[in-house]
């Protein structure tokens, strides 16, 4: 027994020592002139003026004027201390702002519902992922980070106090005013969230405010209807919804909201709301807990408090409770009055209204309200969306996004050769942002039906299908569930496909599901948002990797804290140029050199790619198809490449020879080709070919001997308007050249005549002559081979020859009105006469593309030979082939690939690293990687339309001009 009594005194003077040890959140550094203006302040003011600072009242920007001076007679006749604002603008908010405090003798402090970002109540501002979302982030940094980005928001916009964070422990998946709100259900991971997130804002200057006290997370009332209950034990509350108060306030807690709830173990009186009970104020927070810093009831117009009506009764009881500030009172005037009666009449002591009203004016000072300035209205809302804010936004989201189901290894989707991918949308929002951040990767098609037994044939042609679940993002109270429909059509979709379901919603929409065997993916990306629309599809195609956990547990499929991790396979991802070490101010320089060359007719339109780190970091499309046109350059037109061919085509084919032991460079044609070994060019070997160092002539107009010497038109002897057997080369439309003319191409190249001497000199003709090599060595067309062991695995599905096979015209740029061979218009159809005459087909030109494929491409240079999970070329053969050889003799090229020029003007702006290479095309295009920078740049243009007799592109140094300015905006 004895020893039962001395356990006993232990833990009682450990309770009693808890609250006292605690510190006082509202204490400056400065606590001496703190406590003089304090006092000095108080002793200056009456008695209504004191009780006026208890009230903080609800403003919004956007009311009308009757309500606004209704606000100004509460200021100059109650003199409030405080006010709340929601719902308005920016800029309304802050000119409204200063005009109240210019009436206040006393700065008003000021507070926001801003518990992840401004938009909650203001339009036209930012926001940042709701709670939910940060609770599957396991860095808690970035939490931190958010707390204090979003502090720096308040600051700027002239807020004391955010009503943040939420730290309601959510353990009733059918919460109707918490949900998205919560960090979660795990009471140490809502704890520590809600520890870095007051810590962030804090940092700043802005007083955080935990609620809603003792815990609103388990019920499935809506506070703002009725009055809910919490009906656990004090055990089972104190060990649960009190626990992370508890930490929080030993860390330096500003504030508490007093929740709007029926507590019946700590409060026994039916209908009596918490944030009138004594108890739970004053003897559980304030005394147990030791929380010294201010206490704010919720929203006293709450309904659902039966004891209390309109008269003022309510606010006299929350602040006998032990509560410092009376939130959005229904009737301030008569509130005031009962409170100073009761002042009167003894019920209130002075000491205790001295000591709620000091602990009001401590936190002024603490928010630097002792000397208050205006809200400086310039730059304000630039000020409120910043750079760092999406950045931030999107690190948020790439560590929130959670993969929960991966069976097969589906996640990250790899083998993209193998995969006919459709998306099908559901859900009442808009999934577009999603669907083309996909697309980017390869080839989907969206599908869609208005019956079930059309979608499903639809999908038959289609082994992988992705299901994305959008619902509204306007706030974290929309309805996640889907609808009995969807469900059924769900799962007899994933009877026959395999499917990646993604929930752009809170996790608990899975619970409408009896069962999730048949889907080989789930994703949870929580919100709707762009970013994290982006940001889930990047994560499928293993751009970014997998990191996120469930913030709370979805029934019997998936506990809290369950997440599968996935590292990423190396594809493009798309960001900001500030994440990768480059400035998008510098970069505006690009913008505006575009614009350039098109304003001054260099070129209808251009593309323009910029990738840093594996990141694309600038992504622009300028101009229109045409100058008369009304076509617009859209991120998924193809442009003719024209001599990117050569590195995008016939160059991977021939380093994968290479590797496969079929060449080396030192092969020679007289091995190679049989009809070479008794020719003029029979000791060319590949290295010195694609070199261009083995003196083949530059070019041969091959077309020109086709053309009728009189007319100078296409003759009949070789062309026909109508496809047969004996013409079916397709050189534009309507137009056949006659069979077998390829063989005579070969024929010309074998015995023309070489340089008289060695020396650099560019040429077109080692592709013709390997073009044929290959293809006989294969047994396939060029463009077959390189889509097949290329161009579909690396997902570049914009990459082709003659794409008026598979393209509309309006998805194709134009490149030339022909007036001297296939007298036309050319598109859809290579530019290239020569390349014209192999079926669209040259191993030196012909492939069609856009900027991002180009850069796909680029990239898996870049990163030897590897993309998307795949070694497509040896790290070593890529070395190999980017390699300058004949240096020393002058000449800069690799082989196959363009290299920075020795001295002088070249083909790069003279800043690119040695170990840099790319190369340009006749149509006005340019692509460029430099390992050392990590940097591939693509540009992509029709400068020959309508002709190409100046080439102002050129002339002007557009393409490397812009390359000088990438490099100019590295910041590190």
């Amino acid at each position: 027994m004895r020893n039962i009594f001395f356990v006993i005194c232990w833990c009682f003077s450990v309770f009693l020592s808890f609250g006292q040890n605690t510190t006082d959140p509202l204490q400056t550094a400065d606590k001496e002139a703190q406590k003089q203006w304090v006092d000095k302040t108080y002793d200056a003011m009456s008695l209504s003026e004191k009780i006026g600072q208890l009230y903080m009242v609800q403003v919004m920007s956007n009311q009308s004027e009757a309500s606004k001076k209704k606000i100004i007679q509460l200021i100059k006749e109650h003199h409030i201390g405080g006010i709340i604002y929601s719902l308005g603008g920016p800029v309304r908010q802050a000119k409204l702002d200063n005009e109240l405090q210019a009436l206040s003798k006393i700065p008003m402090l000021v507070g926001m519902d801003a518990e992840w970002g401004l938009s909650m109540r203001l339009d036209s501002t930012y926001a940042f992922p709701w709670n939910m979302t940060l609770g599957a982030i396991k860095n808690n940094s970035l939490v931190e980070e958010t707390g204090k980005l979003l502090g720096e928001h308040c600051r700027r916009l002239g807020v004391h106090f955010n009503f943040a964070p939420v730290v309601d422990i959510n353990t009733n998946p059918k919460n109707p005013i918490i949900g998205n709100r919560s960090f979660g259900e795990d009471r140490d991971n809502v704890t520590e969230k809600a520890s870095a997130f007051m810590k962030g804002m804090q940092s700043v200057g802005v007083l955080a405010s935990a609620k809603h006290f003792p815990g609103h997370g388990d019920t499935e009332d809506d506070s703002h209807k009725t009055l809910p209950t919490i009906a656990f034990n004090e055990k089972r509350i104190d060990s649960i919804e009190l626990y992370p108060y508890k930490k929080l306030i030993k860390e330096g807690l500003s504030s508490v909201m007093v929740a709007h709830l029926s507590v019946p173990s700590l409060e026994p009186r039916i209908g009596y709301p918490s944030s009138l009970s004594k108890h739970i104020v004053t003897d559980i927070l304030k005394e147990r807990l030791g929380f010294k810093g201010l206490i704010f009831t919720d929203a006293l117009t709450m309904k659902g408090a039966s004891d209390f009506s309109e008269t003022g009764d309510i606010d006299l009881a929350a602040f006998m409770a032990g509560n410092d500030v009376m939130l959005m009172s229904e009737n301030v005037s008569i509130g005031v009055e009962k409170i100073k009666n009761a002042y009167y009449n003894g019920s209130i002591s002075e000491e205790r209204l001295q000591h709620s009203v000091k602990k009001i004016l401590k936190a002024k000072y603490k928010v630097g309200l002792n000397f208050y300035k205006p809200i400086e209205i310039a730059n304000l809302k630039k000020d409120l969306n910043r750079l760092k804010d999406d950045i931030l936004y999107e690190e948020l989201m790439e560590n929130a996004i959670t993969v929960v189901k991966n069976d097969t290894s589906i996640l990250p989707l790899e083998n993209l050769n193998s995969r006919n991918i459709a998306y099908v949308k559901m859900g009442d929002d808009d999934g577009s942002v999603f669907l083309e951040e996909l697309q980017k990767y390869t080839q989907i098609h969206h599908i869609q039906s208005d019956s079930l037994s059309g979608l499903l044939n639809q999908l038959q042609a289609y082994n992988t299908v992705i299901i994305g679940f959008h619902r509204s993002n306007d706030n974290p109270w929309k309805d996640p569930s889907f609808s009995k429909k969807e469900i059924s059509w769900i799962n007899e979709i994933a009877k026959t496909n395999r499917v990646i379901l993604d929930l752009f919603v809170k996790p608990y929409a899975l619970l409408d599901f009896d069962y999730l065997t048949d889907i080989e993916g789930v994703v949870i990306s929580y919100q709707n948002s762009k970013i994290a629309q982006q940001k889930s599809a990047q994560l499928i195609f293993g751009a970014i990797p997998s990191k996120g956990v469930l913030p709370v547990s979805i029934g019997a499929f998936f506990d809290s804290g369950y997440g599968i991790r996935n590292d990423a396979i190396k594809r493009l991802r798309y960001s900001v140029p500030e994440r990768f070490g480059m400035s998008s101010l510098k970069l505006k320089k690009v913008d505006s050199l575009a614009q350039v060359a098109v304003s001054g007719m260099m070129t209808p339109g251009l593309q323009v790619v910029i990738a840093r780190r594996g990141a694309v970091i600038y992504n622009k499309s300028f101009g229109k198809h045409t100058y008369e046109g009304d076509e617009k350059v859209e991120f998924k037109d193809v442009y003719d490449v024209a001599s990117l061919t050569k590195i995008l085509a016939t160059l991977p084919l021939i380093m994968k020879m290479e590797e496969e032991g079929a060449v080396d460079l030192q092969s020679k044609m007289s091995q190679l080709m049989p009809e070479y070994k008794n020719s003029n060019k029979k000791d060319m070997t590949i290295l010195k070919m694609l070199s261009h160092y083995a003196r083949l002539k530059p070019w041969i107009p091959f077309y020109y001997a086709t053309l009728d010497p009189k007319t100078k038109r296409p003759s009949e002897k070789y062309y026909r308007t109508e496809r047969s057997r004996d013409f079916n080369i397709e050189v534009t439309h309507n137009l056949f050249l006659r069979s077998g003319y390829q063989d005579s191409i070969q024929s010309v190249i074998l015995k023309t005549d070489l340089l008289d001497r060695q020396q650099y000199r560019y040429s077109d003709l080692p592709y013709y002559i390997l073009k044929k090599f290959i293809e006989t060595y294969y047994d396939q067309t060029l463009d077959n081979l390189v889509d097949e062991y290329f161009y579909k695995p690396l997902g570049a599905n914009y990459t082709m020859y003659n794409p008026y096979h598979k393209l509309s015209n309006k998805d194709i740029v134009p490149t030339e009105e022909d007036n001297y061979y296939r007298f036309q218009k050319v598109q859809g159809y290579v530019h290239d006469m020569g390349a014209a005459m192999q079926n669209g087909v040259g191993g030196h030109a012909g492939i069609f593309s856009n900027a991002n494929d180009v850069a796909k491409i680029m990239q898996m240079y870049l990163q030897k030979g590897f993309y998307g999970g795949k070694q497509f070329l040896k790290p070593e053969t890529v070395d190999k082939f980017n390699t300058c050889y004949f240096c020393e003799n002058g000449n800069r090229r690799g082989v196959g690939f363009d290299k920075p020029q020795l001295s002088g003007s070249g083909p790069t702006c003279g800043c690119v690293s040695l170990s840099s290479f790319g190369h340009s095309g006749f149509t006005g295009t340019y692509a460029w990687a430099d390992p050392e920078e990590e940097i591939v740049y693509v540009f992509l243009a029709n400068r020959t339309y309508p002709n190409d007799t100046k080439n102002l592109l050129l002339k002007a140094n557009i393409r490397t001009d812009i390359q000088r300015f990438i490099y100019e905006a590295i910041i590190d």
